[in-house]
C-alpha cells in the first residue's frame, strides 16, 4: 500500500503531488532551491517571506523573492505582515504574480520581524489574527494558508485556539512548527499538540519541525496523523532528503547517500542556476552558504571554505568547489 506521505494533497482547489513538503526560509528557499528540491521528490515549496510592505515590492530583493520563472505548480507565494489591508494588498499583488496559493506567516520567530508585531507576534493578539484570516480569504479567489506555532511563550500554548480561528476563517491548510517563539530553534519540536489539532480539525494539518531523516517522517506523520511533513533546515545542503524520505516509504530500506560524483554535479548545478538567477555580484555571494551546507563534514572542509569565501568571481568560485570535490574522487 502506498504511504499516505507519497500520495496527493488537495489544497482548497489545487492538487499537490504529494505530502513533502519545503517549507519557507527567509535567503534559503529562492526560486533555484525551490526548483532543485521539487527535482529530487518534492511536492511542493512555499517562498521565501515576502513583506506586506507595498514600499517594498520594487526592491531588488523582493523582486528575486516574488520570481517563479520555471517553477511546477502550485506556485505558493508566503506573506508577512501586521496590518490588515496591507496584508490583503500583498495576497492581492501575489495572485497576480501567479501564485496559486498564498500563505500567511504567523511563525517567524527573528527579531527584526516579531519587533515589528508580524510573524508569531501576531500569536499575541488573536482579535488581529482573526481579522487578518478572514480579511486575507476574503481578499483574493485562490486557497490562503497558514503557518504558524504552538504559542508565543512556553507554557501558554494557543494554537487549539489559533487552528479554530484559521478553520473557521476558512484557511485552506495549516502548518504548525512544533515550537513556541521562545523556543526559537532550540530544544526539540513538540508534537503532541498538533497530534491534538489534527484530531479535532476539518482543513489539512502540516507538520513542521526536526523532521531531519525519513525514518523521523514517517513517525511524525504517523505519531500526529498529519497530512503532510514540512521540512526546511534539514534540506540545506541536503535537497536529495526528499528523494531518501520516498525511496523509505517506498521499500522500508534507507537510500545510500548520494556519491561523491553526484554530489559534486547537484553542486556545481546548483551553482550555475544561482549565477543565472541572480547575476553574477549576488550569486557568488548567495553561493557561499550553500557550498558550505554542502561540504559540512567532508575532510578538510573548513579550510577548503575559509578559501572560498575570497573568490570573488563565479568562476573563481566554481573552479575552487569543482577542484575540491573532484580531489576525493
Amino acid at each position: 500500500m502506498t504511504h499516505l506521505l507519497l500520495t496527493p494533497l488537495n489544497v482548497g482547489n489545487q492538487t499537490i503531488a504529494n505530502r513533502l513538503i519545503v517549507a519557507p526560509m527567509a535567503g534559503v528557499t529562492d526560486n533555484p532551491f525551490r526548483r532543485l528540491c521539487k527535482s529530487f521528490g518534492a511536492g511542493y515549496a512555499i517562498s521565501e517571506m515576502m513583506t506586506a510592505d507595498k514600499a517594498l515590492y520594487a526592491h531588488k530583493k523582493s523582486l528575486f523573492r516574488a520570481d517563479f520563472t520555471g517553477e511546477i505548480d502550485p506556485i505558493c507565494a508566503q506573506i508577512a505582515g501586521g496590518d490588515v489591508k496591507k496584508l490583503c494588498e500583498a495576497a492581492r499583488f501575489q495572485v497576480d504574480n501567479g501564485a496559486k496559493i498564498v500563505d500567511i506567516n504567523m511563525g517567524c520567530p527573528a527579531k527584526k520581524v516579531y519587533r515589528k508585531l508580524a510573524g508569531s507576534a501576531l500569536l499575541l493578539d488573536l482579535d488581529l489574527v482573526e481579522k487578518i484570516l478572514n480579511a486575507v480569504v476574503a481578499a483574493v479567489d485562490v486557497p490562503v494558508t497558514l503557518k504558524t506555532r504552538l504559542g508565543v511563550y512556553d507554557g501558554q500554548e494557543n494554537i487549539l485556539t489559533v487552528a479554530n480561528l484559521a478553520q473557521n476563517a476558512g484557511i485552506a491548510a495549516l502548518t504548525i512548527h512544533g515550537r513556541t517563539k521562545e523556543q526559537m530553534y532550540t530544544g526539540t519540536a513538540r508534537y503532541e499538540l498538533i497530534k491534538e489539532v489534527k484530531a479535532n480539525a476539518k482543513i489539512p494539518i502540516i507538520v513542521n519541525g526536526d523532521i531531519d531523516s525519513p525514518q523521523k517522517a514517517k513517525w511524525v506523520q504517523e505519531y500526529t496523523n498529519a497530512d503532510a511533513v514540512m521540512i526546511g533546515r534539514s534540506a540545506q545542503g541536503k535537497p536529495w532528503i526528499f528523494r531518501e524520505i520516498r525511496h523509505y516509504l517506498q521499500t522500508g530500506q534507507p537510500l545510500p547517500a548520494p556519491s561523491l560524483d553526484e554530489l559534486r554535479l547537484v553542486v556545481l548545478s546548483h551553482l550555475d542556476e544561482l549565477y543565472r538567477f541572480y547575476g553574477e555580484y549576488s550569486g557568488v555571494r548567495i553561493a557561499r552558504k550553500h557550498i558550505a551546507w554542502y561540504t559540512g563534514g567532508l575532510p578538510s572542509s573548513n579550510a577548503f571554505r575559509e578559501a572560498m569565501y575570497a573568490c570573488q568571481s563565479s568562476s573563481e568560485q566554481y573552479r575552487a568547489v569543482d577542484d575540491f570535490l573532484k580531489a576525493f574522487e
